[in-house]
C-alpha cells in the first residue's frame, strides 16, 4: 500500500509540474505573439505550448467538461456581439451562401477522393480526415464507419491548427498598418454588472449542458449562442464577459487542441504526415479561392470572406473574427451553415468516395 501511495504521489507531483510548465510556456509564447500584434494570440500561444508539451510526452489533459465550458463561454461572447442580423444576412444571401458552403464541401470531397485514390492512407481515412469542420464529430463517426480514427483525429486537429495559424497570419497581413487593439477578442468595455455576469454564467452552464446532453453538433457553442441572444433581446440583460474570463477560456481551448498531438499519435501517423500537410494546405488554398469568388459577388472585404470560408473550426475562427473588425454576421452565418452541412453530408460523402476511389 505504501508503494501504491508513493507512486500516486509521484504521479501527482509530475502532473503538477507539467501544468506549471504548460502555464509558463503558454504565457511566454502568448506574450511574444501579442507583442507583435498577432490576432488571437491568447488562443494560439497556449495551443503552441500545448503541442510542444504533448509531443514531448506530457500526460496531462484538459477535462472534457472544461472544453465544453470554454466553448459555452465563446458562444456567450458571440451572442454578446451578434444581433439578429445573422439570420437577416442568411435570408438575403442564402443562395450564394449555400453555394459557397457547397463549394467547400465539394472541394473537400475532391481532395478526399485524390488521397483515397492515390495516397497510402488506409480505407476511407482520408475521406473523413479532410472533412472541413466538426472535428470531434468526424472522428467519432469515422470509427463507427471502419476508418482509422487515430489517423482521422490527427488529420482533423492538424487542419484546425493550420487553419488557426493561417487565418491569424492572413488577418495580421491584411490589418498591417491599421491600428490594432489587443490580440484577444474581448467584449466591449463596460462597468462590471453582477447581474450581467451571473446571466452569462447561467447561459453558459445551461446552454453548454444542453448542447452536450443532446449531442448537437458543436452544441456547446451554438446553444449558448442562441440562448444568450434570446436573453439579451428578450430579457433586456446585457451579457458580461470580463477579460480574465475570456483569457482563461482561450487558454483552455488552445490547450484542448494542442494536447491532442501526442508523440504516440504522431508516431503512428508519421509516414502519412506529408500527405496530411498537403491535403490540409490544398483545402485551405481552394477555400481561399472560394473566398475570392465571395468578394467578387458580395459587397464584403477580403478578410471577412477568408474567415467566412476557412475550413473550421468554428470556435477558433470566431475568436479571430471577433478581434479583427470584420463582418461578424457573415462569418458566423457561413461557418454555422457549413458546420451543419458537413455533419449531415459526412457519412454519405465518405461512402461515395470509397465506392468510386
Amino acid at each position: 500500500m505504501v508503494g501504491v501511495r508513493d507512486g500516486a504521489g509521484r504521479g501527482q507531483v509530475r502532473a503538477a509540474a507539467q501544468w506549471v510548465g504548460l502555464l509558463a510556456l503558454s504565457a511566454a509564447v502568448t506574450l511574444g505573439l501579442d507583442a507583435i500584434g498577432l490576432p488571437a494570440a491568447w488562443l494560439i500561444g497556449p495551443m503552441i505550448a500545448a503541442i510542444a508539451l504533448g509531443v514531448g510526452g506530457a500526460s496531462v489533459r484538459v477535462p472534457a467538461s472544461g472544453f465544453t465550458v470554454a466553448q459555452a463561454i465563446i458562444g456567450c461572447l458571440v451572442a454578446h456581439a451578434v444581433t439578429p442580423s445573422i439570420l437577416l444576412s442568411i435570408a438575403r444571401n442564402w443562395p450564394l451562401m449555400l453555394g459557397t458552403v457547397g463549394l467547400t464541401v465539394l472541394v473537400s470531397g475532391i481532395v478526399g477522393w485524390l488521397f483515397v485514390r492515390y495516397g497510402n492512407l488506409p480505407g476511407t481515412t482520408a475521406a473523413w480526415g479532410v472533412s472541413p469542420g466538426a472535428a470531434s464529430a468526424m472522428v467519432a463517426m469515422a470509427g463507427e464507419h471502419g476508418a482509422d480514427a487515430r489517423l482521422v483525429a490527427v488529420m482533423q486537429y492538424l487542419r484546425v491548427v493550420l487553419v488557426v495559424l493561417s487565418a491569424s497570419l492572413v488577418t495580421h497581413a491584411l490589418k498591417a498598418g491599421q491600428p490594432q487593439g489587443g490580440a484577444a477578442a474581448v467584449a466591449p468595455g463596460e462597468a462590471l454588472d453582477p447581474l450581467g455576469l451571473a446571466a452569462t454564467l447561467l447561459v453558459a452552464a445551461v446552454g453548454g449542458w444542453a448542447g452536450h446532453r443532446f449531442r448537437i453538433p458543436s452544441g456547446a457553442l451554438l446553444v449558448p449562442m442562441v440562448l444568450g441572444a434570446l436573453v439579451q433581446s428578450g430579457a433586456g440583460v446585457t451579457l458580461q464577459l470580463p477579460h480574465p474570463l475570456l483569457t482563461v477560456t482561450y487558454t483552455v481551448i488552445g490547450w484542448s487542441i494542442g494536447l491532442r498531438f501526442t508523440r504516440e499519435v504522431l508516431r503512428h501517423a508519421l509516414r502519412a504526415v506529408p500527405q496530411m500537410l498537403l491535403s490540409t494546405g490544398l483545402m485551405i488554398a481552394l477555400c481561399s479561392l472560394s473566398a475570392w469568388f465571395l468578394v467578387s459577388l458580395l459587397p464584403t472585404d477580403p478578410l471577412t470572406a477568408f474567415l467566412a470560408t476557412s475550413p473550421g473550426g468554428l470556435d477558433s475562427v470566431v475568436v479571430i473574427a471577433l478581434g479583427s473588425g470584420v463582418d461578424l454576421p457573415l462569418v458566423l452565418a457561413l461557418q454555422t451553415l457549413r458546420l451543419f452541412i458537413v455533419v449531415l453530408s459526412g457519412p454519405p460523402l465518405a461512402r461515395l468516395i470509397a465506392r468510386y476511389a
